[in-house]
């Protein structure tokens, strides 16, 4: 396998934007929930891991 470097890209980045329109296009897919509901979704995992986590504080480092 050779890799090349000019497909690198920087380990932090600002900013990264999705656009679905080509799925749409080619493969005739849409969204089958709102970015709200996926919002909602991604909330209510992270706090349900909070919670079964308990009084346990998660080492850092």
């Amino acid at each position: 396998v050779v890799v090349d470097p000019k497909f690198y890209r920087p380990a932090e980045v600002d900013l990264l934007v999705g656009d679905p329109s080509k799925a749409g296009r080619e493969l005739h897919w849409e969204p089958s929930i709102t970015f709200g509901d996926l919002v909602r979704i991604m909330v209510d995992a992270d706090l349900a891991a909070l919670r079964q986590m308990g009084n346990h504080t998660p080492q850092v480092g």
